[in-house]
């Protein structure tokens, strides 16, 4: 087990009608003047921005709003948040809705107070020395940014998909109300499981031993994940899975299931090329890729893989352990399949060039100055290997 520190300073506010708090909340940070940060209009056709904004009425805490944030996170509302945020001397970032939401925030809290361009800190040119304080309202379980540390955003100029992590960013609060996720549709719940789970594997797959405990947790959150990925496709309204699912999505990406590992994260680097090429849906994009990178790295330890194929994904053993391994990654598959995801490229809807191939992989290796990966070291090579396998 590798040396760590485990931070999660985020107060959890959990349960039916927490929305209900969001105003006491800020007052807490003694904060008075919140930019309310969201995407379509369902937060409002919902009711959801009414009662919030009550809540912030009746704290004394008064806002303005910035809509239209889209999954795949735009640089450009970044900007345009920043610029407003400023103008309307706001002291508190509310972000009401899922990962793309609390992501743009977060880049917005970095460049409130930065005197250069807020992207500098997703292209790797600075380091974040001061951020507005956030919260959030979750309306989806899936990306996790309500515990974690890390933003991704889509630059539209080049293309480009960055992520940034910084503790700056943690949020002071995080309300979850199951019940919010309730009119989410079918197809954007499973993409939250596939995200929930990937946020786990890309921490389980190491090259770490002696992770007990630490896998034992991740193990136990993606049982629960895909028995309620599978409660929630037969009973949408369910809300015991509802609440294990947002509960799963927190845990998983707040460093918990990572505590001692070494980290892989090849798969979300390979999807973030294709999210940033064809605008696609994270998860799905994710359960089109882990499939071919799994088999192109199962060597590197099988036994980890047939570990996984049992404990989590319910394969009965074999002698061989290797083709133990292989009916994991399959039966992996048959899941994804099982809630209606993609299991490789083409079934995500697009036809892959060797010409975007090779895009895609010289984009993932920031022009094959770098590797990826922390099971198994990937570099340009492989990696178009791995887009290859995951064609279809």
């Amino acid at each position: 087990m590798q040396n760590f520190t485990y931070y999660a300073p985020t107060k959890i506010v959990f349960g039916k009608e927490t929305e209900k708090e969001t105003g006491a909340l800020i007052r807490e940070q003694g904060c008075e003047r919140a930019l309310i940060v969201y995407g379509g209009g369902s937060v409002k056709r919902s009711g959801l921005q009414e009662r919030i904004s009550a809540s912030l009425e009746d704290a004394g805490v008064s806002h303005v709003e910035l809509g239209g944030v889209v999954p795949n996170p735009r640089l450009s509302k970044v900007r345009e948040g920043i610029e407003l945020c400023r103008r309307e001397k706001a002291d508190f970032l509310l972000s009401v809705g899922g990962g793309s939401v609390i992501d743009t925030a977060k880049a917005i809290s970095y460049g409130v107070p930065y005197a250069g361009d807020v992207w500098d800190f997703f292209a790797g040119k600075a380091a974040a020395q001061a951020a507005l304080p956030m919260g959030c309202v979750l309306t989806i379980a899936a990306a996790g940014s309500e515990m974690s540390n890390s933003s991704v955003i889509t630059n539209e100029e080049n293309g480009l998909k960055r992520g940034y992590r910084s503790d700056l960013s943690r949020q002071r609060f995080a309300v979850l109300n199951p019940e919010l996720t309730y009119t989410l549709p079918p197809y954007q719940t499973a993409n939250g499981a596939v995200d929930i789970m990937m946020h786990t594997m890309e921490r389980y797959f190491t090259s770490e031993c002696d992770l007990l405990l630490t896998d034992a947790l991740g193990e136990g959150l993606m049982r629960t994940v895909m028995e309620c990925a599978r409660t929630l496709r037969d009973d949408p309204a369910n809300y015991a899975a509802r609440a294990n699912m947002m509960w799963a999505s927190s845990l998983s990406h707040n460093g918990l299931t990572g505590c001692g590992s070494v980290e892989d994260w090849a798969s979300h680097q390979l999807q973030h090329e294709l999210g940033g090429m064809f605008d696609c849906s994270h998860g799905a994009g994710l359960a089109a890729v882990w499939p071919s990178w799994a088999r192109y790295v199962i060597d590197a330890d099988y036994t980890l893989f047939a570990r996984f194929a049992v404990k989590v994904m319910g394969v009965v053993p074999t002698a061989d352990e290797r083709e133990t391994a292989e009916r994991g990654v399959a039966a992996a598959e048959c899941f994804f399949r099982s809630i209606g995801m993609p299991t490789n490229i083409r079934e995500l809807g697009y036809e892959l060039s060797e010409a975007q191939i090779a895009e895609l992989a010289e984009k993932c290796t920031n022009g094959r100055t770098r590797t990826v990966g922390g099971l198994k070291k990937l570099d340009y090579g492989d990696i178009v290997k791995i887009y290859e396998g995951a064609r279809g």
